[in-house]
């Protein structure tokens, strides 16, 4: 039986963000039709020999459902799909969507892991993304949660952001901390094509710390909470000693898994595919042929050996040179012994008997040291 992660995708927010060029639609209206046709397609795994360790609902905002479409979803997904008792089943939420009777219908339905996105803890910045929350009820839905029982949650923040100063996200950090989150996760803001913050950017109108700044920022992140106790265990993500996220951990370590729902991407058995991203399109599909695949992509050897790098090179202990060999056959020097050496003498990558791993340098310049393995 092939063990696999779970993705399930929830594309719908109250409001798209300044920033945000996820798949995600304000189109609440939709949500109906939309998770009949996600049912179908769980369903679909009564067929399937996957044993699931991890589960991820993602979105978007997966908790803009209501607590009896929580539970329409659930039943389909425990009557359909095999999936661990032990399993880390996680949903991603947002303050302003939560409310009690929400908090402990999820714990109800085995949710274990809440993933909380914050972003800053300054209300004009918040205002300044798009969001639809305050501090003060990232607050209240953080305690709410604890009180629900949840004692595995994420707090999502993002640095880099325009008009912040090195002191904001230090004051966002202070503040995360002082609600002890067994994982914190910090994302540099990448301002991406098709998003509002493009267009202000564009026009002249978005001003954002300097390059310096933002890697200030990163590395104050790193101190704080190392010092707090917390283990940077991925280039972005930190955790209290064996609260890592399972699921994430899947996709670092190439493992497989499998992504439902609207513009879902799946990883199996070498090859990449991914669902019609457009909400009707994908329902529609679903209704009339019980797959909404719009692309399969077989990867080549080389492309292969390339992705598990990088994706092992994300985590802070480093790409294993034995897990390499057992998944190809290959030892890592044969494959890239040049490419190592490079990066080494540029002082990017270090290297131990097990390991090759980024130096502090390197992590900065991740992306520019994953291009180097590249076919």
């Amino acid at each position: 039986m092939r063990t696999i992660g779970l993705y399930l995708h929830i594309p719908f927010c109250i409001r798209k963000c300044n920033y945000c060029d996820f798949n995600s639609y304000a189109s609440l209206e939709l949500i109906p039709e939309y998770l009949e046709a996600l049912k179908r397609e769980i369903s679909a795994l009564k067929d399937c020999k996957y044993y699931i360790t991890t589960v991820y609902i993602g979105g978007g905002t997966p908790t803009v459902l209501s607590e009896e479409q929580f539970f329409s979803l659930f039943n389909e997904l425990h009557k359909s799909a095999n999936i661990a008792r032990d399993a880390e089943i996680t949903v991603e939420a947002n303050p302003g969507t939560l409310s009690r009777t929400k908090l402990q219908a999820l714990r109800a339905l085995g949710v274990n892991r809440l993933s909380i996105g914050l972003q800053a803890y300054q209300n004009s910045l918040l205002k300044l993304l798009g969001r639809i929350h305050t501090a003060e009820d990232f607050q209240q839905n953080f305690l709410a949660a604890r009180d629900a029982g949840f004692n595995n949650i994420n707090v999502d923040l993002i640095f880099g952001l325009p008009n912040q100063k090195l002191q904001d996200f230090e004051e966002t950090l202070e503040h995360v901390l002082s609600f002890s989150p067994e994982h914190i996760s910090c994302y540099s803001l990448a301002v991406e094509e098709g998003t509002k913050f493009y267009e202000w950017q564009r026009n002249g109108k978005l001003v954002l710390p300097s390059d310096d700044e933002e890697r200030k920022m990163y590395h104050e992140a790193i101190e704080i909470l190392k010092d707090a106790g917390y283990q940077h265990y991925e280039i972005s993500n930190f955790a209290v000693q064996g609260m890592e996220c399972r699921h994430n951990l899947v996709y670092w370590t190439y493992g497989e898994y499998l992504g439902l729902g609207a513009g879902a991407h799946s990883f199996l058995g070498g090859k990449r595919f991914y669902n019609h991203p457009a909400i009707l399109e994908y329902a529609g599909a679903i209704k009339n042929s019980k797959t909404a695949v719009a692309d399969v992509e077989s990867l080549s050897e080389k492309e292969q050996h390339a992705e598990f790098c990088f994706m092992g090179l994300r985590l802070i202990k480093g790409l294993s040179k034995d897990a390499f060999k057992k998944r190809f056959n290959r030892e890592l020097r044969e494959v890239y012994g040049n490419t190592i050496d490079k990066l080494k003498q540029q002082g990017l990558l270090q290297e131990d008997p097990e390991y090759i791993m980024l130096t502090a340098q390197g992590l900065d310049f991740a992306n520019e040291v994953f291009m180097e393995f590249l076919p």
